[in-house]
């Protein structure tokens, strides 16, 4: 019996320390291979176990011009991890019985329009939070994407109306981010306060995240910010910042890793924040953020044997080996950011970078959390590695055919009226862009978003390819000329080039119509 005891005791430690959970040397020596791994200038990680900090650091630097160090209080756009800023607002209000979360929308937006009757009239402020609305993966996202254009809050209110679905009403989750910044246009209505002003009033001062700011135009002091970046023809450059305020209640937030820690405590202590356990919001309505709400498909595979999936009211949710995890990513040019909670561990991770690889946060995060699963650790790094080159090898192929086709009718000098094509061509929602010839070149300019423009290219017959001036936004598109019978062009539609292009550039919902 004391023979079994021993060695029983043995097996206990030997599985303890196959399964311990990362060190902080650990976490650097991760993070430093994931930087070059996946060409990241800077990244701030930080783990909170318990309700205390037990990681906050920065890595790298936060621009290849400066080579400034980052570090915890380094700032960076969480970009759409600012999603469940915005639901917790909508949750303040509710405590505060001023809405409902299954209100009208057009209760508090009259003139809130989506494609047909029934689904506007039965739009509530849920649905808004839910990507459940019938529309496609991020339709009409080329009204805020890329920066630059002269939308406004309410012309995607008005707009909504004609952006075509794609499945059924609650039926299907597709994402969207349109209708969060809807959502944060009933913040601003309800409370009187702009989205800006309530997160930041309601949300960031109670919680003492002192250096976040609800939006990158709204920062106090700008020092300690990181650029963002972006791989152009296999090298890294800086690029210009996303500063469009219309995209605010979906993206807008700048913050650290420092000051979001003070966020995921509160979060996993249901609402409750600071040494007296002061309510920012109710138990019951931060149970309702994390309750399913549409499903998503579920990966069952090792090592997380995930049975259920869906998006709640502003966090991914699912079962992780066992265990409850709230998730979010966000996505800006050059910046990617994840925060990733599993409650009943009492467990949170936040990995914010400056380059727009998902990989790097996925394989820190996965990394961190397999050890506090007590999950034998695949080597991420290496598995997103290869990953990522094989989808970009299929899509090269593509895309470099594209451009040998059109390489080859250069080099053939093939004559084309493009008086044929050039004109003034309206879709319902996006508005005009025009076509003009110029020293035997034609050219793509939008009236209404002036970063989309660039040179246009003969393809196969009426199908031509745009290359955008601004090479880092990887999203060369298609044109798809629409002829009457007499071979006059009377439309328009596009599609990207490559599977890859990030479906904000929602080409494929476009429907140009040409201008007499």
């Amino acid at each position: 019996m004391k023979k079994f005891k021993i060695t029983l005791v043995l097996f206990v430690i030997l599985v303890s320390n196959s399964f311990a959970q990362i060190t902080s040397n650990e976490v650097d020596a991760l993070v430093e291979r994931t930087l070059k791994t996946f060409d990241v200038p800077g990244i701030a990680v930080a783990i909170v176990k318990d309700g205390t900090v037990v990681l906050s650091k920065g890595y790298g630097v936060k621009s290849i011009l400066t080579n400034e160090k980052v570090d915890a209080n380094t700032l960076f756009g969480i970009a759409s991890n600012s999603k469940a800023f915005t639901s917790a607002a909508l949750a303040i209000l509710v405590d505060e019985e001023k809405i409902k979360w299954d209100d009208k929308v057009i209760q508090y937006l009259p003139n809130f329009r989506m494609y047909n009757d029934y689904v506007t009239n039965e739009f509530t402020i849920r649905d808004l939070l839910t990507h459940r609305s019938g529309l496609g993966l991020g339709a009409g996202d080329l009204m805020i994407w890329p920066d630059g254009s002269n939308f406004t809050a309410q012309d995607i209110i008005q707009n909504l109306q004609y952006l075509k679905p794609v499945s059924a009403f609650r039926t299907k989750y597709d994402y969207d981010n349109l209708l969060y910044i809807v959502a944060g246009e009933i913040v601003s209505v309800v409370s009187g306060k702009s989205w800006c002003d309530f997160v930041e009033e309601r949300l960031m001062k109670p919680l003492e995240m002192t250096k976040s700011a609800a939006s990158f135009v709204r920062l106090k002091d700008t020092s300690n910010v990181i650029a963002p970046h972006v791989p152009i023809d296999g090298k890294l450059k800086v690029i210009k910042r996303y500063q469009n305020q219309l995209f605010d209640g979906a993206a807008g937030i700048y913050s650290s890793v420092n000051d979001l820690s003070k966020w995921i405590i509160m979060q996993m202590n249901n609402g409750k924040y600071g040494s007296e356990n002061k309510q920012l919001f109710s138990k019951k309505e931060h149970d309702e953020m994390w309750q399913l709400q549409t499903i998503i498909p579920a990966n069952t595979k090792a090592p997380y044997n995930t049975h259920f999936s869906g998006y709640g009211l502003g966090w991914f949710l699912s079962d992780v080996k066992g265990y409850k995890q709230a998730t979010h990513t966000g996505g800006l040019e050059g910046i990617v950011t994840q925060v990733t909670l599993l409650p009943e561990l009492n467990l949170g991770i936040i990995v914010l970078t400056n380059q727009q690889s998902g990989a790097a946060f996925s394989a820190i995060t996965n990394t961190i959390k397999d050890s506090y699963l007590g999950i034998q650790s695949e080597d991420y790094v290496t598995i997103y590695s290869n990953r990522i080159k094989a989808n970009e090898e299929t899509a090269d192929k593509v895309t470099e055919e594209v451009w040998a086709t059109v390489a080859k009718n250069k080099k053939e000098k093939l004559k084309i009226d493009f008086n044929t094509f050039t004109g003034t061509f309206k879709d319902n929602w996006f508005g005009e862009i025009v076509l003009t010839e110029k020293k035997g070149k034609l050219f793509f300019a939008s009236k209404r978003s002036p970063q989309l423009s660039g040179e246009v290219f003969l393809y196969k017959e009426n199908n031509f390819v745009v290359k955008w001036d601004n090479a880092y936004f990887h999203a060369d598109a298609h044109l798809f000329f629409e002829c009457d019978t007499t071979g006059k062009v009377i439309g328009l539609k596009m599609q990207p080039i490559s599977e890859l292009t990030d479906f904000s550039y929602d080409f494929q919902d476009l429907d140009f119509k040409k201008i007499p």
